[in-house]
């Protein structure tokens, strides 16, 4: 593994410090010297890269990630895709997402039952390119509600992009499934949503039993719960159960912030913004008018789920990107949007929305003291950038920005030799 100094850059540490100007010295994996200012730390037998100014931040982490969606227009097209080409599909999405500059990644769920657990290992082992993965179950509901796509003639599991069970009994070989599968996390559908019909986003399918059972087998085997919980209560239920990562949170009230709050040093919060802002606002594409989508409630959710992720930052509650990207109208590639939805509707800061995306997301991949961070000893996973994120967040939807990418200390994307902003030169060992 080569040895890298980047020189002549603007550091954005992660920590939300004022950037400044310095050098970083990478040797293996890991970050081993930082230099402020302009002095040059000693670099005998190490590739040079001289930014000429570019900005040095940490690789990001999306925490809302689904490989396996496959930018389709309706929630059961996602399953129909047979195995084999699913798997296919699923690897060139996880390169796409490092391509990208989304060093790491969250599993949210998976179509099919081992299909992220392949991806992950397949990565790690390195067979494909790809971020760092937490492997995702299935998601795990109830009949009727999100992720059961069966027909009444179609009485097949596979057919579905959820595992749907029904029952303590069912619920517990569901989840025991999974942890044998080898899933970083478990997740259950606790809430419905506003694409399914008769099960929209303020409704909760799961009973306090079944939640239970998968609770107690999950933890037992030392693993990580998550949960789909738009509704007021669903988030309620997940706070009872021990969930550690809760998707959308869209409607909380009182009890439920104070929940939150109660436990904000173990949990974290993706609201997936994405998913509700293009359905309104771009929701054409499928053939879903502005008018359409607020008569399917998604104007009333954008101002809780808004109103909801503003007072959790408020209380200190670690509010993460991950926009449930992998639609139609929110395809694979554009996960970026996030960061300035978080600025436009959120009202966080540039900074804030970038700690979210690194520090806050090392410590969701559970690394916060090794990864997400421009500091010595953690993992090089870094990227450089063409211009100043900080004066426009929008400059990380654009991979032409992104000048290098750095997983672990090696190159996913090397900075162009001929390039105007980035100068190579190799001293003697």
């Amino acid at each position: 593994m080569a040895n890298t100094l980047f020189t002549n850059v603007r550091i954005i540490d992660g920590t939300g410090a004022q950037p400044y100007a310095g050098e970083v010295l990478i040797q293996g994996n890991r970050i081993s010297r930082i230099g402020r200012g302009a002095r040059s730390l000693p670099v005998a037998g190490v590739t040079v890269i001289d930014a000429a100014g570019a900005t040095l931040m940490p690789g990001m982490c999306e925490a809302h990630t689904h490989f396996g969606w496959t930018n389709s227009k309706t929630l059961d097209a996602i399953q129909k895709l047979p195995h084999e080409e699913h798997t296919l599909w699923a690897a060139q999405v996880a390169k796409q997402y490092l391509d990208c500059g989304w060093t790491s990644c969250v599993g949210a769920a998976t179509p099919k039952p081992r299909l992220d657990c392949v991806i992950r290992d397949a990565i790690n082992s390195g067979q494909i390119p790809g971020p760092r993965y937490l492997a995702a179950s299935q998601e795990i509901t109830v009949s009727g509600s999100l992720g059961d796509d069966l027909l009444p003639h179609l009485p097949f599991q596979e057919l579905s992009f959820g595992c749907i069970v029904n029952g303590t009994e069912e619920m517990l070989k569901a989840v025991r499934m999974f942890l044998k599968y080898g899933v970083d996390s478990v997740k259950l559908n606790l809430s419905g949503d506003n694409l399914v019909p008769g099960a929209d986003a303020l409704t909760s399918w799961m009973s306090d039993e079944e939640v239970a059972i998968a609770a107690r087998e999950t933890k037992v085997r030392g693993k990580r719960l998550s949960c789909h919980a738009r509704s007021s209560e669903s988030v309620k239920q997940a706070m009872r159960h021990g969930f550690d990562v809760i998707y959308h949170a869209s409607f909380t009230d009182d009890e439920a912030l104070d929940m939150l709050e109660a436990q904000k040093d173990r949990i974290f919060v993706a609201p997936g913004l994405s998913v509700i802002i293009r359905l309104l606002y771009e929701g054409e594409v499928v053939g879903i008018d502005n008018n359409t989508a607020k008569g399917m409630g998604y104007e009333r959710e954008l101002e809780a789920a808004v109103n909801s992720m503003k007072a959790m930052l408020k209380r200190g509650i670690r509010v993460l990107p991950g926009g449930d990207y992998g639609f139609a109208w929110a395809p694979h590639g554009e996960n970026a949007k996030d960061l300035g939805y978080f600025v436009k509707y959120l009202g966080m800061t540039p900074m804030e929305a970038i700690v979210s995306a690194t520090k806050w997301g090392g410590e969701m991949m559970m690394k916060g003291k090794e990864l997400g961070q421009i500091k010595e000893g953690f993992l090089a996973d870094l990227l450089l950038v063409d211009g100043d994120p900080l004066s426009n967040i929008s400059i990380l939807e654009s991979q032409t920005k992104l000048l290098a990418i750095m997983k672990d200390g090696q190159f996913c994307k090397q900075p162009e030799i001929q390039s105007a902003r980035t100068r190579w030169s190799q001293t003697a060992a």
